[in-house]
């Protein structure tokens, strides 16, 4: 048994290896074909590194026997991501050519209705997948909104760090982290994010076109996050009076600072 595990270890660790690999390739790629720049190489590398080094770590705690398809799909597009992440860095020092950037977003947000779909049919859905899946969506969209906002200005951060703001509120607020029923109007909104970034920065559109699309789409994803946030709001103060709830909610955070929790 011990024997199985550590072979099924050595594989798993294989896949993401083989992913970094692929990762410095495709910078190697991109570095012969624009001539990246020291910032694009270095952003890209580290990328590459951080990447291979939480998901070794997350596939060993899980204890997958296999990587699984979907799960290299959403490797897949993580390296796309770590493309897209060196253009943005390199973007500081010259501009990126607008159909690399454009070619390597508008695929890894294809593939973002792919590794889903792969994952069910094959009935490989795990959670590890699930969570990879959001972060990569989660992190491209980030890296989306600080390349537009060098255009339209530092309200576009928001668009990309909404959802860190939300994870980092949990940690004072834990009932935020409670189970979200399904939604198509909340996978809408947030596919809808990364079209309106990358529509933005292909530069196509006069400025305040795009300044609509992208204003539009941030306004959605407000309303998505405040939808939420009022739903876990209530199934969390179900039987308690707003003005309970409400003290509740104040003195909660203090109780578990005094008791060390």
């Amino acid at each position: 048994m011990a024997l199985n595990h550590t072979y099924e270890a050595r594989l798993l660790q294989q896949e993401t290896t083989v992913g970094a690999g692929v990762q410095v390739l495709l910078l190697a790629l991109m570095g012969t074909a624009i001539g990246m720049g020291p910032a694009g190489w270095l952003t890209g590398l580290a990328f590459a590194l951080a990447t291979w080094a939480v998901l070794t770590r997350a596939v060993l705690r899980s204890r997958l026997r296999s990587f699984g398809p979907a799960n290299r799909v959403t490797l897949g597009r993580a390296i796309l991501v770590g493309g897209v992440t060196a253009l943005v860095a390199d973007s500081f020092e010259s501009s990126p050519p607008v159909t690399v950037f454009v070619g390597l977003t508008a695929v890894a947000l294809i593939l973002d209705g792919v590794d889903g779909k792969v994952a069910r049919r094959t009935g490989t859905s795990t959670a590890l997948g699930a969570r990879f899946d959001m972060e990569v969506d989660a992190f491209l969209i980030l890296v989306l909104s600080v390349y537009v906002s060098m255009s339209l200005g530092p309200w576009v951060l928001l668009t990309g760090g909404m959802r860190y703001v939300f994870v980092a509120a949990a940690k004072v607020m834990p009932w935020l982290n409670g189970e979200l029923p399904p939604s198509m109007a909340r996978k809408t909104v947030a596919a809808l994010q990364g079209v309106a970034l990358l529509v933005a920065g292909s530069g196509l559109l006069p400025y305040a076109a795009t300044a609509g699309i992208v204003a539009f789409a941030l306004a959605s994803l407000v309303w998505s996050f405040g939808r939420d946030v009022l739903w876990l709001w209530s199934v969390r103060n179900q039987g308690r009076t707003p003005a309970e709830a409400a003290i509740d909610e104040v003195l909660e955070p203090v109780a578990e600072l005094v008791g060390g929790r």
